[in-house]
């Protein structure tokens, strides 16, 4: 299906924003730390045409039902977007609750596609988000900056979606370079651009779907984020950011077993962040891969957020030598991430494959990403 042929014309603009892969930092943005997530190559496009009253209309290529869904920029709010569409509807209606003035704009005919893996936890929401909120921005001449619109993003997310989310998708969607990855503080949302180098040192991010969807909108993920809040509560601070490594003995006093290991995975996650920033830039993404496992350990043992699946993905590419490997995304699901050789990539494919099939699970999807630009105007 095309845009031609759901609304019987041609498009007058497209515009494509990309998933993302977070290199490593996990459940860190909501605590207002620090994430190390780049843009991939797997984006997604929409195309778009001005209308002349104030109604948006949105399909996709992957919506089922084929028809395109429509409101008024006057009827948007939480209660009137549903489904995916909400992913769209959602950027007009923040926009306007964010301070845009949208009294005198008209609306649009969007058409969605994409090549993000959905449930894989590579953030195909955020390609959705980023990619509309760019074009809507340009086209009503809002003038609003990249760190702002993926304010915007998030805050659709959250209120008109329902997904409890930090601003690390929308940031990496909008900020990502080719061949880099981007430092973001969660809290200031400064941001720094750090060279990855995997082309000139032979490496390859592979990605390891499990295809065991997760939704964010669930329990897990907001029983994590309830978990994070007590814990920066019982310990008098505003965020676990401003908690240490150092200060983890006295936080294990204070706080229930449950609750204090949510609490150690992000205040030991937010250091690795910071330890890969600077081993990347002093030695090379070579050096990384302690940091990636013990990253997936974490999540695995203190968050428990990893499934078998994902276990078995990544003790399979580290036993077929892998330089690093961990869980990547919300958790419950989704992929793992590799840093393999080029040459070894066809090699752990294989054996992840096998080790699969031995289990009895779904046969995983196994690609490889690159590190691409950010959203842009096609």
């Amino acid at each position: 299906m095309t845009f031609q042929q759901v609304y019987g014309y041609e498009p007058t603009v497209r515009y494509s924003a990309p998933g993302r892969v977070n290199l490593i930092g996990e459940h860190t943005d909501y605590n207002d730390g620090y994430v190390l997530p780049f843009a991939i190559d797997r984006r997604t496009t929409a195309s778009i045409a001005p209308r002349q009253d104030r109604v948006i209309r949105v399909a996709s290529a992957f919506d089922e039902t084929g028809g395109p869904v429509s409101l008024t920029l006057d009827e948007l709010s939480p209660d009137t977007v549903h489904g995916w569409s909400a992913y769209v509807f959602g950027i007009a209606w923040a926009l306007g609750e964010q301070g845009s003035d949208l009294a005198g704009k008209t609306g649009f005919d969007v058409f969605i596609e994409s090549d993000v893996p959905v449930g894989a936890g590579l953030s195909s929401s955020a390609a959705i988000e980023c990619g509309v909120a760019l074009a809507f921005n340009d086209l009503w001449e809002l003038g609003l900056d990249r760190k702002t619109l993926a304010r915007v993003g998030q805050y659709s997310e959250n209120h008109a979606v329902g997904a409890p989310t930090g601003i690390m998708d929308q940031s990496a969607s909008l900020l990502g370079e080719q061949d880099a990855v981007v430092f973001l503080d969660c809290r200031t949302l400064d941001t720094a651009v750090v060279d990855l180098a995997l082309e000139a040192n032979g490496l390859e991010v592979l990605v390891i779907d499990t295809r065991v969807e997760h939704a964010h909108a669930t329990g897990g993920y907001a029983a994590r984020r309830a978990s994070c809040e007590q814990g920066a509560q019982v310990l008098g601070v505003e965020a676990l950011r401003d908690v240490s490594v150092d200060d983890l003995p006295r936080a294990q006093e204070l706080l229930d077993d449950e609750t204090f290991r949510r609490v150690r995975h992000v205040v030991t996650e937010d250091q690795r962040v910071l330890d890969t920033v600077r081993t990347l830039r002093e030695h090379g993404p070579r050096a990384i891969g302690s940091l990636l496992v013990a990253s997936h350990e974490s999540m695995r043992d203190d968050f428990e957020i990893s499934v078998p699946e994902l276990d078995l993905a990544v003790a399979t590419a580290m036993e077929h030598g892998a330089v690093g490997a961990r869980m990547t995304g919300g958790g419950f699901g989704g992929a793992a991430i590799a840093l393999v050789d080029r040459e070894a990539r066809g090699a752990i494919t294989a054996a992840v494959t096998a080790a699969f099939a031995a289990a009895g699970y779904r046969e995983p999807n196994v690609f490889t990403v690159h590190a691409a630009q950010g959203a842009r105007r096609d």
